[in-house]
């Protein structure tokens, strides 16, 4: 299963913002985020994801759950 963890560059080593149980020798896949850019990219996700999760199609599970 694919994680992902936000981190920062200090003294040239990656230290996740978040702490986490990661086993010795796990392989990571790691993409800069230039600052520049880190705003673009929130705000594209953020449209994706309230295109998903915001509509009016998923408040009949609501509606269920009151039953």
């Amino acid at each position: 299963m694919l994680k992902t963890f936000w981190g920062t560059v200090k003294q040239g080593k990656i230290e996740l913002l978040e702490p986490s149980e990661l086993v010795e020798g796990t392989q990571v896949l790691i993409t800069l985020i230039p600052d520049d850019e880190s705003e673009f990219w929130l705000q594209a996700s953020k449209i994706s994801l309230n295109a998903v999760w915001d509509n009016a199609e998923d408040d009949v599970y609501a509606e269920l759950l009151k039953k």
